[in-house]
């Protein structure tokens, strides 16, 4: 594994630097995607959820490398996605603001990224319904979802935690555990796989529709949500020591290692029961997230539990470091990962490099890094 490591931070360090002398000249513009076929590298302006992932990898780098480069390339591209601080138009601020200043903030120290999670902090609780009990996750498609809530959206609940461990304030612990109660109770079915989508009634506050809008079908076992809900529960578990959520989060990781449709080598199909499986596309992201959730989750559990995780995490990491997945040197559009995949049903981002799969990658190395003392 220290081998392992050592080579894809070589790699990550290439490609990122490269990202980000691509893009210098490119006023306010991050990373996405990868086109292949067109030889395009897709970027996106800072709304776009996933601009705080390339931030994020490069703070990271830092982290890896102590090089002031690193930390220079860093603030500068967590400076492009300062102003989503002010983000009240959709649930991902944590996504964007937390992987970018949360990083820098923790590894700098700087007042001023502390000042921008506290707003950042107090936008992202203005999507609360003390009604309903949940983070209103999207504003579109109002004649289909009356008050949608995604399953991606457990993701966004660190930047809460962090202020509430940071200023005091009851409410953001109080918003982060009602909507990670609700979610339990709507989004999980009996055997711990999730919807992606629930939309809850704001008359009654019960949920009047559960789709899974990115899976196979409504009833299927999307593979990155399922993820998003492993990660989100094992956080929630770190930040407040209840136990129902390290009981969720222990459920989840058993249901996704011990599916019978897990491949052998730990990277999942992008859906557990999607129709053309064993020809069924693979979702690095999906492995990634899974990954640097199941290292942390090795270090809250004990015995054959903790064994259990942290050698799933090893065989998805050694196999996302093999030139099937892992990308050469100038290559692939400068992105860490290939084969991501993105919304199969609206045929987008398909078979593709995602920065948050580059994102996870990266995090998970870090953390299994840290986990040994190396």
């Amino acid at each position: 594994m220290q081998e392992v490591i050592e080579k894809s931070f070589g790699i990550i360090s290439q490609q990122a630097v490269a990202m980000a002398e691509y893009l210098e000249d490119k006023e306010g513009r991050l990373p996405r995607s990868y086109v292949k076929e067109k030889d395009e590298i897709v970027t996106s302006d800072s709304k776009w959820w996933c601009s705080g992932f390339f931030p994020g990898v490069l703070w990271y780098l830092y982290e890896y490398s102590g090089d002031p480069v690193h930390r220079k390339l860093a603030e500068d591209f967590s400076a492009r996605v300062e102003k989503e601080k002010y983000n009240t138009y959709d649930h991902d601020i944590g996504f964007q603001i937390y992987c970018s200043f949360g990083n820098g903030y923790r590894l700098t120290g700087r007042e001023d990224y502390r000042d921008v999670l506290k707003v950042a902090g107090e936008s992202a609780i203005k999507r609360f319904n003390p009604e309903l009990g949940v983070i209103r996750s999207w504003d579109f498609n109002a004649r289909l979802w009356q008050y949608p809530v995604i399953i991606d959206n457990m993701m966004n609940l660190e930047l809460l935690m962090w202020n509430y461990h940071n200023t005091g304030n009851q409410v953001f612990r109080e918003v982060a555990v009602s909507h990670s109660d609700k979610t339990m109770e709507h989004h999980y079915r009996p055997d711990f796989s999730s919807y992606h989508v629930v939309s809850y009634d704001t008359l009654t506050g019960i949920p009047h529709k559960k789709q899974t809008h990115q899976g196979a079908f409504d009833e299927s076992l999307w593979a990155r949500g399922s993820a998003w809900g492993l990660y989100g529960y094992v956080v929630m578990y770190r930040e407040t020591r209840l136990q129902r959520y390290l009981d969720q989060a222990v459920a989840i990781a058993n249901l996704m290692i011990d599916h019978p449709n897990m491949p052998g080598d730990g990277i999942p199909y992008w859906d557990y029961l999607a129709p053309d499986i064993p020809d069924a596309l693979r979702d690095a992201s999906a492995g990634a997230i899974m990954a640097s959730a199941l290292i942390e989750l090795s270090t809250l559990t004990e015995g054959e539990l903790s064994s259990k995780y942290l050698s799933m995490a090893e065989k998805q990491l050694t196999t996302l470091s093999t030139p099937e997945y892992l990308a050469e040197p100038g290559t692939n559009g400068f992105f860490i990962l290939k084969r991501g995949v993105g919304h199969i049903p609206q045929k987008s981002e398909v078979d593709v490099p995602l920065t948050y799969g580059d994102y996870y990658f990266t995090e998970a190395l870090l953390r299994y890094k840290a986990l040994k003392g190396w």
